[in-house]
């Protein structure tokens, strides 16, 4: 999977809105907590966000999306350590009250094995009593939502087409980017095409992985944190404790 071109585009059209939603939810559920590792950051926006409330560290696997996330940082005048990682591999991290993991990322794993590193990694990285916050997609979203989707966007210099079909597997998308960014060398547009697979499970799936992993006292929500799930939730949240 390439993120290069996704990572602007990402940063251009996300709801910032979400941001503070997101934020709200790591309050309520961890508000004593000091100190937070913001796992697949992204570009950043919402772990500048957290940093008002706590001490923050950024790691994402995309280079190019870092990079962002440290110009908006800047931006905001905030230090924040962005370290480029992947969410299965966070062993020259620290330990954290927090560990948050937002943004359906969690979906991009490949399967419950990688499901089980992602989170004994993160489970490895908490303080005792630490929090693990994640989202993911519902089978909803998933398989009625999804299959179909399509999305266009133009600006001056470029533009980008979506379309989402079903996956490989149950419960799986497959979502193709295609960029078209103009070329003055070619005095035309450089076409670049980016597929991105996201993965979900029955929320049973995910608690039993929590639990087997060492997680207590797990909560599972819907409209960030603010209702219970129902069967057209387009989103789950998880809260497990260290």
């Amino acid at each position: 999977m390439i993120y290069n071109s996704f990572a602007r585009v990402y940063s251009e059209l996300m709801d910032d809105s979400l941001y503070a939603k997101w934020a709200d939810y790591v309050q309520k559920q961890a508000h004593e907590a000091k100190n937070l590792l913001d796992v697949a950051c992204g570009t950043g926006d919402l772990t500048i966000e957290l940093a008002g409330n706590y001490q923050v560290t950024g790691t994402d696997l995309s280079e190019e999306m870092l990079k962002i996330a440290e110009e908006k940082a800047a931006d905001h005048k905030v230090e924040i350590p962005f370290i480029q990682s992947n969410m299965m591999d966070l062993y020259d991290f620290k330990k954290y009250d927090v560990i948050t993991c937002f943004d359906d990322s969690i979906c991009y794993l490949n399967g419950e094995e990688e499901l089980e590193i992602a989170f004994n990694q993160a489970f490895e990285h908490l303080n005792e009593g630490g929090r693990y916050l994640f989202d993911a997609h519902s089978l909803y979203q998933m398989d009625e939502v999804f299959p179909g989707y399509m999305f266009n966007h133009k600006s001056e210099d470029s533009a980008f087409m979506w379309s989402s079909f079903e996956g490989e597997y149950p419960h799986s998308i497959e979502h193709e980017l295609t960029f078209f960014d103009w070329n003055e060398k070619i005095g035309g547009y450089s076409v670049n095409t980016e597929i991105h697979r996201e993965r979900t499970y029955p929320i049973e799936t995910f608690v039993d992985i929590l639990k087997d992993t060492g997680f207590k006292n797990i909560s599972v929500s819907a409209d960030f944190g603010n209702s219970e799930v129902l069967d057209d939730s387009n989103r789950w949240f998880f809260s497990a404790q260290k």
